[in-house]
């Protein structure tokens, strides 16, 4: 059970000795990764979840609009009214709401977890650029290495950057390239002189050396963390 079911507080049986098992078997699991150092999905999926058990706490209309509503159009109208009556059950909205108070202080305990182990790994990762840089850096190279290790993972990197009212949002979107082994005979900077020639398309690309003190599993924990200091980067010099 990597992840919890979006739904998984309505779903199945509402009952509070069986929610408290799946909850705990859940958190069992989000432990012993975390032991291991590894972060994603898990922490999105804590954060989800965690958000979401605060606004149901304060709002009940919410745990209507969270019971599943798999239906069909015919069947919709007749529905709502059901899901209506299940939430004026006050012996129901009982079991949801001590479902909800005994689940928040496991979710805020893992979340503060994880971004305590996200924190110390994001500060111990340094960003630095490779070669001359371009005006234009929304779209490049991203080399991804250790000090303990030879390998270097390549990544091409592309940043959207949209506007909500007052708000700037960057969210970017990575894909490797290949894997290669750094060496005094194979520096950084070779290494994007040979993305250069194999991409025309990038005469002069932004490209940027992500470096960790410590060896991390690489998808779910280090790659995750060098896109979010890559954007957060890119996003002060702009």
């Amino acid at each position: 059970m990597d992840t919890l079911h979006q739904d998984w507080l309505t779903r199945d049986l509402v009952d509070f000795e069986y929610k408290k098992y799946v909850l705990l078997a859940y958190m069992q699991k989000v432990k012993s990764r975390f032991i291991d150092r590894e972060l994603y999905p898990f922490m999105s999926d804590l954060v989800f979840h965690y958000n979401n058990l605060l606004s149901l706490q304060k709002n009940k209309q919410l745990i209507y609009e969270n019971f599943p509503k798999e239906v069909s159009k015919a069947d919709f109208e007749q529905l709502k009214i059901h899901y209506r009556e299940i939430v004026q059950d006050s012996e129901l909205m009982s079991t949801l709401e001590e479902i909800v108070n005994f689940s928040l202080p496991h979710f805020k305990e893992r979340v503060e977890e994880g971004a305590e182990i996200y924190e110390t790994i994001a500060k111990s990762i340094s960003i630095e650029s490779v070669g001359i840089m371009p005006l234009y850096k929304n779209e490049g190279y991203l080399l991804l290495s250790t000090h303990t290790q030879g390998a270097v993972y390549v990544y091409h990197y592309k940043i959207m950057v949209s506007y909500q009212a007052e708000e700037t949002y960057r969210t970017i979107r990575t894909q490797q390239l290949d894997e290669v082994s750094w060496s005094l005979s194979n520096s950084f900077e070779q290494i994007k002189r040979k993305l250069i020639s194999s991409n025309q398309e990038l005469p002069n690309p932004a490209t940027y050396l992500a470096i960790s003190p410590k060896v991390y599993p690489l998808k779910p924990t280090l790659l995750p963390i060098a896109k979010r200091l890559l954007v957060q980067h890119i996003g002060k010099a702009a």
